[in-house]
């Protein structure tokens, strides 16, 4: 059989890869966190027909010779998560929260630690600060008298779940940076606890958990744990939601390429078996 025919169905397989990461960048458009994909192809495996020789000097040598190589198609190189900043959306509710920069949110997902951008937050009836799917946010707990600025020491082992007793305290909200506070009976505000952070050395390996959390790969490195603004950690903006960063101009160009990438592999296979049709019809 031609190796055109089978070069142009890996083309085929490969397009249709890109237009499958397309559509779910499209699907998760106005997804809080998400973080779109792309995807990138490579050549896969030549077929030297003939192999290189060197010239020889002299009056009785020759000239090199160039070798002949058949490429067999292409493959998906990968599809990498594009970690840029999303638009922030104003909501006015109190305890969402976005990362401006770098970092996630920690979370505690059926007793596996998860992490995520998204930051549509609220407390359950047992005060516990959950995300959309019931997962329990990440942090320091502590409790300072009212007008205290408390000089904490955000150390990695003692994050926790965020409990506040709502009984004891109303208008809980989660500010600037991080700090979670709350009015006690009296009316004073009082610091109730922190948000932590985390970052990895590679956010490329993170694997995509479904829900807009995610989990580290083998090669996503060693995870940073701290407050935000602290070592390369982002800040944090209340009130507000990141939302998803996918282009859609970028995404309808990329339809477009995938679509007629695919079509002109078609095209290949077509034309292919029509000289196939020629070499059968030698024979009548």
């Amino acid at each position: 059989m031609l190796r055109s025919m089978f070069s142009a169905v890996s083309g085929l397989r490969a397009h249709q890869t890109m237009m499958d990461v397309t559509g779910n960048n499209i699907a998760n458009v106005n997804t809080s966190g998400y973080k779109g994909s792309r995807t990138t192809f490579q050549e896969t495996l030549a077929q030297a027909t003939r192999g290189g020789t060197a010239g020889v000097a002299g009056d009785d040598g020759q000239g090199g010779v160039n070798g002949i190589q058949l490429g067999l198609g292409s493959q998906v190189a990968a599809t990498d998560m594009v970690f840029t900043q999303g638009a922030s959306q104003t909501t006015g509710r109190s305890t969402d929260v976005a990362i401006q920069g770098e970092g996630f949110f920690l979370v505690d997902s059926g007793g596996e630690q998860r992490y995520t951008r998204a930051g549509a937050f609220s407390f359950d009836n047992q005060g516990q600060l959950v995300g959309p799917g019931g997962e329990r946010v990440q942090g320091w707990l502590h409790e300072g008298a009212a007008g205290d600025d408390l000089d904490v020491s955000y150390d990695e082992a003692d994050v926790d779940d965020i409990v506040v007793d709502l009984e004891a305290y109303t208008d809980v909200s989660i500010g600037n940076d991080g700090t979670i506070t709350g009015r006690a009976e009296d009316g004073e505000l009082h610091d109730l606890g922190a948000l932590a952070l985390a970052r990895f050395p590679n956010n490329g390996d993170l694997v995509r958990e479904g829900n807009g959390l995610f989990s580290p790969g083998p090669n996503a490195g060693d995870v940073i744990i701290d407050g935000a603004g602290e070592d390369g950690l982002g800040t944090l903006q209340s009130g507000t939601l990141e939302m998803s960063n996918v282009d859609l101009a970028q995404e309808f160009t990329n339809l477009i390429l995938s679509q007629r990438g695919f079509q002109a592999n078609s095209r290949s296979i077509t034309t292919s078996d029509e000289l196939l049709q020629e070499l059968v019809n030698l024979k009548r």
